[in-house]
């Protein structure tokens, strides 16, 4: 439940960050807003008031200010019912209207500014101080100000009319502005509470599933799957998890059927090896104890070697295996003609296919040029063409061969009218130890099981294929391409 925790947290953490920056940006927006639209009304109050109750005379030759009380009073108390009050000064420190009690002034730097014709605004958030820095006010109540000079037909400044309101109507509508944002980031809180629990909620649940598969996985049940109902990085990540659980899958049942078939091998070895063996032991007991006759002493012989080759063939077959499977053979490509070849193969296997009542057919060009290792490529042919002998009773072997310039290879087929083998065995026959028929396993050809895994992996390492087509009952053909001669 941690990860649930933390994604809460980190989603209300984020969405609290955006309402705090949100209201801070909306509350000064709204505030400026309304500082903009009093300044505004203010102005216009001053505007007004320059129109109706202030008028210039001369006097001596001279530009001096006249007040029309009458109007100036009528337009005060028609602003002091909207808490405005009005201010003129003639002087940085002079106020000339109100005429009694108001003490106030203008720093001269404002006072400069104004004689060049700038309206100033001023934000008078500090109790009973009319201008910051200044004397303070008879007013106790918080203001907003604006200085509007006022200037005569030779564009003199004569006078500086200063409007101020009181700025409780704008708290009053800034209250209700916060309170509507508080009220607003509550509901969002809580909706966000709601969203990122039930998100967390959701990813939680999911990530659990995957764990819990994976320690499933982890105790040797590969057969774990999770269905992917989004493509995110979770689903990703479970799609990962569902090949690498089909990988594991495969692998263990390769796994273990190549245990049962070293098993089997082992068990096969042990009798293939006892046999020969037995055998040996008895011809040389016979003839140490002159219990055979002297005509029989040369087949006894005879039979020793052949014995002994058949010991020698499963200890070799093993040990190609073991160098092709690590890399410690080592090809000896060279170009040669094959015709002659399979020709002599046909003719040394001939004797063994007449002992299983098979015909050993050959059809291949005069000449035949090939790329490849010339004892490997016996090698490749003649165990294709014993187990298919072994395989045959009273059939066919038929060996095709021919060149195919297009595609620069030497395609070579071995086909037989024996037992066959089902769509399992097909995919079984390339493993180690495998043997398709298990009950022919005291027959004289592919003792050890490791035959078609060595022919694949020398044809592959020609840079070639091998390909086998099957149906019980049927016959098999296998197809071997090799390299016609070598790429530039």
């Amino acid at each position: 439940m941690k990860l649930v925790f933390r994604q809460f947290l980190s989603s209300l953490v984020v969405v609290l960050a955006l309402i705090v920056s949100m209201g801070a940006f909306f509350v000064g927006f709204t505030k400026q807003v309304a500082y903009t639209n009093t300044w505004n009304h203010l102005e216009g109050y001053a505007d007004s008031l320059k129109k109706q109750a202030l008028v210039t005379r001369k006097v001596n030759g001279q530009q001096q200010l006249g007040i029309n009380i009458d109007r100036l009073h009528s337009s005060e108390e028609l602003l002091s019912s909207q808490d405005v009050r009005v201010v003129i000064f003639t002087a940085p420190n002079k106020v000339v209207y109100p005429e009694h009690g108001y003490q106030a002034r203008i720093s001269a730097n404002d006072w400069a500014k104004l004689k060049a014709g700038k309206t100033l605004r001023e934000k008078l958030d500090e109790p009973a101080q009319l201008f910051a820095g200044h004397k303070k006010s008879v007013y106790s109540k918080d203001t907003t100000d604006i200085f509007s000079p006022c200037f005569d037909s030779n564009g003199n400044m004569v006078a500086v009319i200063s409007i101020g309101a009181t700025i409780s109507s704008m708290k009053k509508t800034m209250r209700g502005t916060y309170e509507i944002l508080g009220l607003s980031t509550l509901l969002a809180v809580l909706l966000t509470l709601f969203i990122s629990y039930a998100l967390a909620h959701y990813m939680t649940k999911r990530t659990l599933r995957l764990k819990q598969a994976v320690e499933e996985v982890a105790q040797g049940d590969y057969g774990q799957t999770i269905p992917v109902n989004m493509h995110d990085e979770l689903g990703q990540l479970t799609n990962s998890f569902n090949r690498m659980s089909t990988s594991l899958k495969e692998s263990a049942a390769k796994i273990d059927r190549q245990n049962r078939m070293q098993r089997q091998f082992f068990s096969n070895a042990a009798h293939e090896m006892r046999t020969p063996l037995t055998t040996i032991n008895g011809l040389i007991e016979g003839l140490m104890y002159d219990a055979i006759p002297a005509d029989s002493r040369m087949k006894s012989l005879e039979l020793m070697r052949n014995e002994t080759e058949r010991l020698i063939r499963i200890v070799n077959n093993n040990l190609d295996y073991e160098k092709i499977r690590t890399g410690q053979i080592a090809l000896n490509l060279k170009e040669f003609d094959a015709a002659p070849v399979l020709r002599q193969l046909q003719e040394q296997l001939r004797e063994k296919a007449e002992d299983q009542k098979d015909v050993l057919a050959l059809h291949v060009p005069v000449k035949l040029m090939v790329y490849a290792d010339h004892d490997r490529f016996i090698q490749i042919v003649i165990n294709i063409m014993q187990n298919a002998i072994q395989f045959t009773q009273d059939g066919t072997i038929t060996v095709t061969a021919h060149a195919d310039t297009d595609n620069n290879q030497v395609i070579i087929k071995i086909a037989d009218t024996g037992i066959g083998m089902s769509a399992e065995e097909q995919e079984g026959i390339w493993d180690r130890y495998y043997k398709a028929d298990p009950s022919r396993k005291n027959t004289k050809y592919g003792e050890s099981g490791l035959g078609l895994s060595i022919v694949r992996q020398l044809v592959h390492l020609h840079h070639g294929t091998i390909t086998v087509e099957s149906a019980p009952n049927e016959g098999s053909t296998f197809t071997v391409t090799l390299p016609a001669k070598p790429e530039n």
